[in-house]
């Protein structure tokens, strides 16, 4: 099978306040297949998060090889990346990043606009990716009037509606309760394997275990397991 992220020696180094170096990343070799549902846990500050906004192209590493999509992603610069991960990246994250004051369908759709899609191509988009996450009922009620699991469908609609080749999640499941995370943890499961997408997703849930292919382990800035 080919490859949607392949990292080599891949190092992401800080400078503090101080002047001190503070080594994220320490040489993170990964490899993650076409329609792989992949869990990344660690401790905290084990450099998880620090990796997924460098294969988003959000951060920029300081060393090594980061190939996601066929893209090196060190040698894009932030506009490029910006337009890439709008075309071929969906990002979720624990907080849902949904805005307050628009509706289900809205949230999606600004996305869409954004992008520079039709008027009535980003409606038809945002419709059937609220059907594909079953919240078409649901379109315009706003976060608030909704569970903590219906949020994160609506954040994981609008991650969709670029058709998004590769799904980056962080901690999605961070604030729902464990009824819910099975929920929504068999739903991405289902949505890898019926649309062939690829998810890599952090988490610290003993309960992704059960619902994903494989289960990577980062500490002290690598991969060891």
């Amino acid at each position: 099978m080919s490859l949607v992220i392949e990292t080599k020696d891949l190092r992401r180094v800080y400078t503090s306040k101080t002047g001190a170096e503070v080594h994220a990343l320490r040489g993170v070799n990964l490899r993650v297949e076409t329609g792989a549902f992949v869990a990344l846990k660690g401790r905290s500050g084990s450099g998880k998060t620090t990796l997924l906004n460098c294969l988003a192209g959000l951060d920029k590493p300081t060393a090594g090889l980061a190939m996601v999509l066929g893209r090196d992603v060190m040698q894009m610069s932030d506009a490029e990346a910006t337009v890439w991960r709008r075309e071929q990246i969906g990002l979720v994250f624990q907080s849902f990043g949904l805005l307050p004051t628009l509706s289900a369908f809205e949230n999606i759709e600004l996305l869409l606009r954004i992008k520079g899609d039709a008027h009535e191509a980003r409606r038809a988009r945002a419709l059937e990716c609220l059907e594909m996450v079953g919240l078409g009922k649901w379109k315009d009620h706003r976060p608030y009037e909704m569970s903590g699991g219906q949020q994160q469908r609506v954040a994981i609609a609008r991650a969709l509606a670029n058709n998004a080749k590769l799904i980056l999640a962080d901690e999605p499941t961070g604030e729902l309760d464990s009824k819910t995370t099975r929920e929504l943890l068999t739903f991405f499961r289902e949505l890898v394997e019926a649309r062939h997408i690829t998810m890599l997703m952090v988490s610290h849930d003993p309960l992704v275990d059960g619902y994903v292919h494989e289960v990577l382990t980062l500490k002290d800035g690598q991969v060891v397991g």
